[in-house]
């Protein structure tokens, strides 16, 4: 069995060892990350939607950062998110901050009714630069 090829940003956050999960992985040309959210280094959430949006893209980032990627090369999203029924649309205008130019990434957007105390998280698939992926 071979060790998993973990990516850690410079900043890690608590939630990483309160629940016993690596921000990301690198397999086969990809960059594989965890769900992020709009986690303080404390592991808190932002109390504030707009701002724990932003948060979870900044902590989102630091991870491709650190892969040697940015949002261009993320080719899949998943996005889970608390009452989406109430928060989506003001949600996605956040989300449109951070999203780049078309052609966009594939995106799965899914209802929760529960994130450990955050409304949103986002989860993606990246393709790594091909020096990032040697």
């Amino acid at each position: 069995m071979s060790t998993r090829d973990v990516v850690i940003p410079a900043e890690r956050h608590a939630l990483y060892e309160l629940h016993r999960y690596s921000p990301a992985i690198r397999a086969n040309g990809l960059l594989f990350v965890s769900g992020q959210v709009g986690s303080r280094l404390d592991g808190s959430p932002e109390p504030d939607l707009d701002d724990q949006i932003r948060l979870a893209f900044k902590n989102l980032n630091a991870i491709l950062a650190e892969a040697g990627c940015t949002f261009d090369d993320v080719i899949d999203v998943t996005v889970f998110m608390v009452d989406p029924q109430t928060h989506f649309e003001r949600a996605w205008a956040v989300v449109a901050e951070f999203w780049g130019k078309a052609p966009y990434p594939t995106a799965t957007a899914v209802g929760v009714t529960w994130l450990a105390g955050f409304q949103f998280e986002i989860k993606v698939i990246a393709k790594l630069p091909e020096a990032a992926a040697a």
